[in-house]
């Protein structure tokens, strides 16, 4: 790379380099992966300016540690080398005015929206979250490192065949006119789709609905929806509960650890078992179990090839990480990493995008002013030239995310071509709606953008971004992919629910949070996978701590962790 080329990447960012600073990135010894570490450092560090950054020399030794250039190639870095920080319960999530939410209705929308919640009620806000250190993640992590960076469109047809198929997309199924009646059916449908995964439990079996109840009745079986949660004066849980028949309260004893634990899980508008002892108040109960719709473990498949997950690329932002990316180009196409990591590359067969794969316009107010392309179809345009450079003999499944140019309510639409064209023209790109379900090779893959976490978070006391593979198995357990109604997670009321999770996938993939997680639960490969920009002002602000430019692969059923930092 020349050095005007170097100062064109730095000016493009908003980095202003002084002549000491320029020549300690020209005398590098690898002035390109110099100049990107540099660029990370400073867009996710206290360095962060909204107009110019301007970096003398002395700022370079400050935030890089005295050191002048950074790790040398092949140099692996493991997630635990990374010494976890201390740290408190945190919100992070903000309050959302009412001018930001009627705009949210109208675009492409980042941050969800959610009914006006007083400052008492949220999370409080301390220091930096302690790292959260995934077993799984850890032992799987490689950093892929390369001075050279090829790009050369990939216009070769392939012969290859693929099984797949597409099992749930719901692009042009939407039938809602936003009416009441839409509404009762949408709930109407939630529940009975749960209540008959429930009724095959065999404590559910002859469950009652509540207007049934008689006198002779002393232990209730029924199956409800949560429709308002509250504590009592000495601790007790007490969810009031509905059906289509009636409403109960039940109290949940703080005394019985394991059945409250359970309690405090959950959230509005579920639809869960209940076995209760009946009070002399027909209108409430003492609760005894909670039976979640839950999923049966999976036996293993079989598989001989990879699949490479990627979310919140976020083309088009300031703090894209282009360099990053095309280096994880590279790789897949087996022109990158060492010779085990070409070896899985050449077994990739399928590539999916979970959402956000540009930046968007209109997401956020001032969103403009963090945007390198400021136009929605060129921002798409630029995601085909980097897509267009993969090898053909890979197919890329993309679905929306909040940041695209689909509706914001889910389930989202899969992306127009009218905003994507140049991607439609892609012949190895298939497109699906938020969420979807797609079958590759057998290996049945969930995907969901993750917009609920947002609502989980909030919720539930024991939820936080950086553990999103534990709520990822609570979604699994409550057999729901965004049970809450009306809050940060928009939802259309359609006649059908489709966010109902109806057959068990063998992966669930998300993304929307830029952390990457991964457990294996239940045969379930749970993934999230990140993200290929830098720390978000949103992000600076709660304390959210991105995990940029890293890629999970599952390789013939085993997981593997690929860094291209």
């Amino acid at each position: 790379m020349s050095t005007n080329k170097i100062l064109l990447k730095f000016a493009k960012k908003g980095i202003n380099l002084s002549p000491e600073a320029y020549d300690k990135v020209v005398n590098a010894e690898n002035p390109l992966n110099f100049a990107s570490t540099l660029i990370v450092k400073l867009k996710s560090d206290k360095f962060t300016s909204k107009d110019l950054v301007s970096v003398s020399g002395e700022t370079i030794d400050e935030i890089l540690g005295n050191k002048t250039a950074p790790q040398s190639d092949n140099q692996d870095t493991l997630i635990k080398d990374k010494e976890p920080e201390t740290k408190k319960k945190v919100d992070k999530t903000p309050q959302i005015s009412e001018n930001e939410k009627k705009k949210s209705q109208n675009t492409s929308k980042v941050e969800p929206t959610k009914k006006p919640t007083s400052i008492e009620n949220l999370k409080k806000d301390s220091d930096k979250p302690e790292a959260y250190v995934n077993e799984a993640i850890k032992e799987a992590s490689e950093t892929i490192r390369d001075t050279k960076i090829k790009f050369k469109r990939n216009e070769q047809k392939t012969n290859v065949e693929y099984d797949f198929e597409i099992i749930q997309d719901t692009s042009k199924k939407s039938y809602t006119s936003g009416e009441l009646e839409n509404l009762i059916a949408y709930f109407k449908s939630r529940y009975e789709k749960l209540a008959n995964i429930l009724s095959k439990r065999p404590d559910l079996k002859n469950y009652t609905k509540i207007a049934d109840i008689d006198e002779s009745q002393d232990s209730l079986s029924m199956i409800l929806m949560v429709k308002e949660i509250r504590s009592s004066k000495n601790g007790h849980k007490l969810i009031e509960f509905e059906d289509d028949t009636g409403s109960m309260t039940v109290l949940f004893s703080n005394k019985n650890d394991e059945l409250f634990n359970e309690a405090e899980k959950l959230v509005r508008d579920e639809v869960v078992g209940v076995i209760a002892n009946k009070s002399d108040d027909p209108h409430f109960a003492f609760g005894q179990q909670i039976i979640k719709p839950g999923v049966l473990r999976i036996p293993e498949k079989k598989m001989d090839f990879g699949i490479v997950f990627l979310s919140d690329v976020h083309i088009g932002s300031l703090t894209f990480l282009e360099d990053a990316f095309q280096r994880f180009i590279d790789w897949i196409n087996c022109e990158y990493g060492d010779e085990d990591q070409r070896r899985v590359a050449e077994d990739v067969k399928y590539l999916i995008i979970g959402g956000d794969i540009v930046d968007g316009i209109g997401v956020y107010p001032n969103q403009d002013k963090e945007l390198a392309i400021k136009d929605i179809t060129e921002q798409y345009n630029e995601a085909a030239r980097f897509l267009g450079n993969i090898r053909s003999d890979i197919k890329i499944i993309i679905a929306p995310g909040n940041h695209d140019a689909s509706r914001v309510a889910e389930p989202q639409p899969a992306v127009p071509e009218e905003y994507a064209k140049a991607l439609y023209e892609l012949d190895n790109v298939e497109f699906i709606s938020n969420p979807g379900v797609v079958s590759l090779d057998g290996i049945n893959v969930l995907i969901y953008h993750g917009r609920s976490f947002d609502d989980l978070v909030m919720a539930v006391k024991d939820f936080e971004y950086e553990k999103s593979d534990v709520i990822m198995e609570e979604l699994l357990q409550k057999r729901h992919l965004a049970p809450i109604y009306g809050e940060r997670t928009p939802l259309a009321s359609e006649l059908e629910d489709y966010l109902v999770i109806d057959e068990v996938p063998d992966v669930f993939h998300t993304g929307h949070i830029h952390i990457n997680s991964y457990r294996k639960y239940k045969g379930i490969h749970l993934i999230n996978s990140g993200t290929f920009q830098t720390q978000t002002e949103f992000q600076k602000i709660y304390n959210i701590n991105p995990t940029p430019a890293e890629v999970p692969i599952l390789h013939k059923g085993k997981y593997k962790h690929y860094k291209f930092l």
